[in-house]
């Protein structure tokens, strides 16, 4: 797979000459490489015919910004990698996985949605299905200023849920394994989707951008608060639902 390399140097061009920028540059991209490259490799070899153990929120890999995915393995362990993600989130199950939720800090990520609710659930939420792909250097942007807010929960903090007001239609682009640029618009949960685990890759979690009062148990979330709409729950727990 060929992709362009971006390597990003902070805070020295100002004061060396160029060859030696230039050199530090290429060291700092090699360690990276070889950093991210034996991380999918030790993964991929563990857990070949398995998942991958999930992090969770505390460990510092969840916190910071991913590598930018730029050919640090190549087409056969990248397309093994991604069936590991795809292997990981679908028997926790989930909706969608980054890279960093299996402890590599590289800018990848899988969706998919098989929308299992019911008609009235589909409705109110605007869910449906989204059928699997694997996003490499995701990025998103609104697409016009309706947000709605819903409950949501990550497989890096399970046991918990909260709300959270998100953008409802966003414009995206990413990478496929193929190489091939896609710019998609996505809207009501398939948004959602795309949003929290691209921000996942920028060192986001969802509950950067909950609303405090509707942070809930699980349990508590099934026995008080799940419905289609989390109208009473804003009225009752006195949070701002956009």
């Amino acid at each position: 797979m060929n992709l362009s390399r971006r390597t990003l140097l902070a805070g020295t061009a100002a004061a060396l000459p160029l060859s030696a920028t230039a050199q530090i540059a290429a060291g700092v991209g090699r360690r990276t490489m070889n950093t991210v490259k034996a991380q999918i490799t030790r993964l991929v070899d563990q857990h070949r015919d398995g998942v991958a153990p999930i992090v969770s929120v505390g460990d510092p890999v969840l916190r910071q910004v991913a590598d930018p995915f730029d050919g640090q393995v190549d087409d056969t362990l990248l397309a093994e990698f991604i069936a590991l993600l795809q292997r990981t989130m679908r028997a926790a199950p989930g909706v969608g996985l980054a890279a960093p939720q299996i402890g590599v800090p590289v800018r990848i990520a899988v969706l998919e949605d098989p929308a299992t609710v019911s008609p009235e659930v589909a409705e109110a939420r605007h869910r449906y299905p989204l059928e699997f792909f694997a996003a490499i250097n995701p990025t998103y942007r609104p697409n016009g200023y309706k947000r709605r807010g819903f409950y949501e929960g990550c497989l890096s903090m399970p046991g918990h849920t909260a709300v959270v007001n998100r953008p409802y239609s966003v414009h995206a682009t990413y990478t496929d394994p193929t190489g091939h640029s896609h710019r998609e618009t996505f809207t009501g949960w398939q948004a959602r989707i795309v949003q929290h685990e691209t921000d996942h890759l920028h060192g986001t979690v969802y509950v950067d951008k909950l609303e405090p009062r509707s942070l809930s148990t699980t349990q508590n979330y099934l026995d008080n608060w799940n419905d289609p709409v989390p109208t009473r729950a804003a009225r009752a727990l006195r949070f701002h639902l956009d």
